[in-house]
Order: structure tokens, then C-alpha cells, then sequence
């Protein structure tokens, strides 16, 4: 199985990418494990003009996207990590997924997910808006979810260090 791992925090070796690279641990014991991070690749928000759907999936937008689109090409599961900002996922996260509206999604074969989001925040409700998209998206694209890491109460670089969501987030890679 390939995993392809979405880290959508531009800030390096911040808990959510160290969150991220403990699942990755987790899981390349036995699967190829690939991270793309946000502050890698420039992606432009969709402009939703619908050029990709008359074109077999080519976008009008000329950006780093298209590298994203070959490597989910070759995913069988699909992890999204991201901070939270004011109860959504980062901006740059938002734009890859949202580009996600091309018909090229339709030749992916990601058939599992995994979710793993990090907040300041304390609330219960905290992530309540990501899970309904994300479990839209599961029930759309008929993906089964294999696990989340919920991550409330840490806020500064490096606060994740030594918690036991790290290790939840390594056992929830070496669990699949």
C-alpha cells in the first residue's frame, strides 16, 4: 500500500508535521509512506471555472499542483494533518483539497483516510466543522476511515514533544 500523507502547516518541524512524521514511522514498517507539506508546493486556490472538465482533467492554473495530482495518482490511502485555525484547516491545506474538484479524482484509487488535526483550543466542538467535511467526503468518495488524532490544548512549536498523541498517532500507522 502506498500512503501519501498531506501535512498542511507551513510552519517546519511544528506539531502537526511532528505529528504527521509519527504515523509515518508507524506505518513504513510496512508501507511506502510519501509526506507532501504545504510550504512545499505552490498551489493556487480553484478558481472553479470548470476548465479541467473540458480539458481530461487539465487545470488552467499552471502550479505545483499537478506534482500533487501525480502522487495521489499512485496513493492507496490518503492521511490529511493539519493545524486548526479558527476551526477550519490551514488556508494552504484548503487550497490543495479544493482543488481536488477536477475530474481527475475519479482515476485515484485511495480507498482509506486517516485524519490528524492539532489545536490550541480546549473546546469539545473544536473540530466539528473538519469532521463534517471530512465525513462527507469519506460517504462521497466511498473511503473508509481508518482513525483520527484529535490534538486539543497544544498551541507553541514543539509543545507535542513528549504527549501521548504522538505515540497515538505512531500506533494508528502501525495499526493498518
Amino acid at each position: 500500500m502506498n500512503i501519501l500523507i498531506i501535512n498542511g502547516s507551513p510552519r517546519k518541524k511544528g506539531n502537526t508535521e511532528l505529528l504527521a512524521e509519527a504515523f509515518a514511522k508507524g506505518a513504513s514498517a510496512q508501507y511506502h509512506v510519501e509526506m507532501v507539506s504545504v510550504r512545499d508546493y505552490k498551489v493556487s486556490p480553484c478558481l472553479g471555472c470548470n476548465a479541467c472538465f473540458k480539458t481530461n482533467g487539465i487545470c488552467a492554473q499552471k502550479d505545483d499542483m499537478v506534482l500533487i495530482y501525480e502522487k495521489m495518482n499512485q496513493a492507496d490511502m490518503l492521511v490529511i494533518a493539519s493545524p486548526v485555525y479558527f476551526y477550519g484547516i490551514s488556508a494552504q491545506l484548503k487550497a490543495i483539497i479544493d482543488r481536488f474538484h477536477n475530474p481527475i479524482r475519479d482515476s485515484f484509487h485511495i480507498k482509506k483516510m486517516a485524519l490528524l488535526l492539532v489545536g490550541a483550543a480546549t473546546l469539545p466542538e473544536l473540530f466539528d466543522a473538519i469532521l463534517t467535511e471530512y465525513n462527507l467526503c469519506l460517504k462521497f468518495f466511498e473511503i473508509e476511515d481508518v482513525g483520527k488524532v484529535l490534538v486539543r490544548g497544544i498551541k507553541d512549536k514543539g509543545d507535542i514533544k513528549g504527549t501521548h498523541f504522538i505515540e497515538d498517532s505512531y500506533q494508528l500507522g502501525a495499526s493498518l
